[in-house]
């Protein structure tokens, strides 16, 4: 089984409180993009791969490890070479996590990673619940989506969104969701990836101060989108653009190509813009 689990841009994200748990209450719109894809396959161990030759020939090197039962199989290639251990990352976990609770079969996990790290757009939470519908449908566990769901957000905040992959305005960590009908007018929306410059999350965090926006998202999203740009906000942008002056000097590049509006998604590197067509 093959797949292509896309990103996610943020519309707005407002972090609102700290936690006693020591996570961030926020609010944000997630809005599924098509344009920038990882491939992930997924085969019962007495299957075999699709995408193994192809992979070899296009990096040579690949990164490979099996579980200590010997279950699972996971091989990850990427471009500028993977610097985690495979069965670290959230495709094992996924599996790893469903086999504490249903018998599943030996499985091989083949994982392409193309889209950016540390980038703001969710990629790796997207392989995440892309591998759990693809271990369910394998193993014919009958997950519904909103058990899938369950599952995703144990992995990552912004994990179970991929399970719908449709607008989804989310609280709480993120991993409270509800669908949002979103309407831009026919806007195209573009995604731009700054090179050499990755945020980590938890830096992202430092020295922000969490806040109460006047208006509710939802409200500001209800307005033409013409406003956003007064009022639609992503408060990580503060704290990040002042560690990378360039992504502002982007996002001021990309308003003088005429965007109608232009943000950071997530929590950085990556802006996204919209453009009347």
């Amino acid at each position: 089984m093959i797949t292509h689990p896309n990103v996610k841009v943020n519309l707005g994200l407002n972090v609102l409180r700290k936690r006693p748990d020591g996570y961030h209450d926020l609010e944000t719109l997630f809005v599924p993009y098509f344009g920038l894809t990882d491939t992930l396959e997924i085969i019962t161990g007495e299957d075999y791969s699709r995408t193994i030759g192809p992979l070899q020939e296009k990096y040579g090197n690949l990164s490979q490890a099996i579980s200590p039962d010997g279950k699972l199989m996971i091989t990850i290639a990427r471009k500028e070479g993977v610097d985690w251990n495979p069965l670290k990352d959230l495709t094992a976990k996924a599996y790893m996590m469903l086999a504490e609770d249903f018998k599943l079969p030996p499985m091989k996990i083949y994982l392409e990673k193309t889209n950016p790290v540390g980038a703001g757009l969710g990629g790796g939470s997207a392989d995440a619940a892309f591998a759990l519908r693809m271990i369910s449908e394998l193993a014919e566990l009958g997950l519904t989506d909103d058990t899938l769901a369950g599952y995703a957000a144990r992995l990552g905040s912004d994990c179970a969104f991929f399970i719908y992959n449709v607008p989804m305005m989310g609280s709480g960590r993120g991993e409270i969701l509800e669908p949002f009908p979103l309407d831009i007018g026919g806007l195209r929306l573009e995604v731009i990836v700054p090179e050499g410059i990755s945020v980590s999350t938890a830096d992202a965090y430092r020295g922000i101060v969490p806040r109460i926006p006047e208006k509710p998202l939802a409200q500001v999203l209800k307005q033409d989108p013409a406003t956003w740009k007064e009022d639609l906000k992503n408060d990580f942008e503060e704290t990040v653009f002042a560690k990378y002056p360039k992504l502002a000097q982007i996002k001021a590049d990309i308003y003088l190509r005429g965007a109608l509006y232009v943000a950071m998604s997530g929590s950085g590197s990556s802006l996204y813009a919209l453009f009347r067509p």
